[in-house]
Formats: C-alpha cells, sequence, structure tokens
C-alpha cells in the first residue's frame, strides 16, 4: 500500500520575535505532519502559536530554527518571489474577514488570483472561476456584487477563491469568527465536502463546535503542540442544527 503524501512537515519548529532586549517565543520545537487529505483544527488560547503557526505553514513568515516541508519543498531558504510563487500556486487562503474586493462581482473576486499567477497554465480563468463557485453553491450569484451578499455568502465566494487554482493545501483562519451560527455550520459542512473531495484543509478556529467538523485536532499552549489526536464524534450539519434548536435553560426549572 502506498503511503499517503506529505502535504505539510515540520521539524523542530521554532519561531522568536524579539524586541530590544526582550524575546518572545511564539513558537517552540514544534513537529508536525499533515498528509494528503486530512482536515486539521488547531486550536489553543490567544497567545498559544495558533497565528505564528499558520503564517508559517502559509509562506508568509519564516521560522527562527527547524525545518518546514510545503509538497515535499523546503521552505526556509526560498526568497522572496519563490515564497510568493508557493503561496500563489500551492496554498489557497480563506481569512475571518473575507478579504474581497468591494463593489467587484463574486466571479470577478474569484478569478484574481489566475489573473495574477503567472504560470501560464490559467488561460481560461472565467470558466475555473465559474466551476469554482459553482462547488460552493454560489453559481446563480455570480454577477452579484459583494455588497449584495450575506456573510456567509461573501466567505463562499472566499472560499471559492481558495479553490479557484486547484491548490495543494488550504489554510482558514477563524472562517466562521464573524458568521451568525447557522451559517458557521453551512461553511464548515462545505469544508467537510471539500475535504470529502480529496482536499487537504487546516483550520484555525476557537469554537469548539466548528472544530468537530475537522478529523483531527491539534492543541497548542505556550506554543507547543500540547495534544494532537483524532476527532472520534465528528460534528455534522445535522446534528450541529439539532443542537442550535433545543430551547435553552428549561432544563433544570422545575416545571
Amino acid at each position: 500500500m502506498t503511503p499517503p503524501k506529505k502535504v505539510v512537515e515540520t521539524n523542530k519548529l521554532s519561531r522568536v520575535f524579539k524586541n530590544g532586549e526582550i524575546e518572545v517565543r511564539a513558537l517552540s520545537d514544534v513537529d508536525m505532519l499533515i498528509n494528503q487529505g486530512d482536515f486539521v483544527a488547531i486550536m489553543g488560547a490567544s497567545g498559544s502559536g495558533k497565528s505564528t503557526l499558520l503564517h508559517i505553514i502559509g509562506c508568509l513568515d519564516r521560522p527562527t530554527s527547524g525545518e518546514y516541508k510545503l509538497d515535499d519543498v523546503v521552505v526556509n531558504n526560498l526568497d522572496k518571489n519563490q515564497l510568493a510563487d508557493i503561496r500563489n500556486q500551492k496554498i489557497g487562503f480563506i481569512f475571518q474577514s473575507y478579504n474581497l474586493l468591494s463593489r467587484t462581482t463574486a466571479l470577478e473576486n474569484v478569478e484574481l488570483p489566475l489573473i495574477y499567477n503567472r504560470s501560464g497554465q490559467f488561460r481560461n480563468s472565467k470558466e475555473l472561476a465559474k466551476k469554482a463557485l459553482d462547488q460552493v453553491g454560489l453559481s446563480d450569484r455570480i454577477y452579484h456584487k459583494t455588497n449584495e451578499l450575506s456573510g456567509g455568502e461573501q466567505q463562499r465566494v472566499a472560499i471559492a477563491r481558495a479553490l479557484v487554482n486547484n491548490p495543494t493545501l488550504i489554510l482558514a483562519d477563524e472562517p466562521t469568527g464573524n458568521l451568525d451560527s447557522r451559517s458557521s455550520f453551512e461553511i464548515a459542512d462545505l469544508f467537510v465536502q471539500l475535504n470529502n473531495k480529496g482536499k487537504t484543509i487546516v483550520m484555525i478556529t476557537h469554537e469548539a463546535e466548528i472544530a468537530q467538523f475537522a478529523k483531527r485536532m491539534i492543541f497548542l499552549r505556550d506554543g507547543r503542540i500540547l495534544s494532537d489526536k483524532p476527532i472520534e464524534k465528528r460534528n455534522t450539519r445535522e446534528q450541529a442544527f439539532r443542537e442550535l434548536e433545543k430551547p435553552v435553560g428549561f432544563e433544570n426549572d422545575g416545571l
């Protein structure tokens, strides 16, 4: 049996920030392996190192020491242009605040990464953008401007934009942070659907019920991995909606 392909591999990864004489150790000796087809949730309190780890995985920052491989490429020694290329070709980013261009259609937003891609492999950018929007259930909203869409729809546009160049890895940073509960569960369920089709996803979240949609949870504390375990009872959209509809505060009122 062929071993799974390694997408993210870190070895003794550390990140230290210096402020004058003061050193802040954001990450310490992080060993992590994420294979193709994984869906990993990263959790931890504020200051645990979640964002620093995501920035390094996303090639937005460099480790102070240790090694990081993305899709078998050693990232540590790449120059700025090479880092920009690897971000554009191998990573799809999804942010809490969507980061969409206002007064621009959903189609134009999704097409943007293909326009900036220098590999020359995406000549039919409009068709690829339409296909990505169809994947996230927005084929009927492609010509709507972003200010005409709900928060959940805007995040779906952002997910389509992350998918459009068929990246090796999808990185989601608090993707449901700006959404109401129902929209959050819809987005988490969309990640499950994409993962079921083979997409490798790493998601940072502070919401336990959203993390439970993933296959595996990594918990950080003080820049170290405290635990890394498969999720035994994964959440589902239906189950989450049922929990949402339960009345609150009437269990022990004696009535």
